[in-house]
């Protein structure tokens, strides 16, 4: 870990620790950072997804596919 000195948002801290469920600021910044972090990851992984549907990978799933591709 490392220690940053840097200026927070009260207000924004406050909510995000309440979102959260955290109790002090270190637990809500890391938590905060950890959350976006995993976004990023959904993210991807979602956009890798829509990459695999577009090749058609899924469609032997699917049993009436011109409903499905349009």
């Amino acid at each position: 870990m490392t220690k940053t000195p840097i200026e927070i948002d009260d207000e924004a801290l406050a909510a995000a620790a309440e979102v959260l469920g955290t109790k002090t600021k270190k637990d809500t910044v890391n938590a905060a950072l950890r959350e976006v972090s995993e976004r990023l990851v959904r993210l991807r992984a979602l956009e890798h997804l829509g990459e695999m549907a577009d090749r058609g990978d899924f469609d032997e799933f699917i049993a009436d596919k011109t409903a499905y591709r349009r």
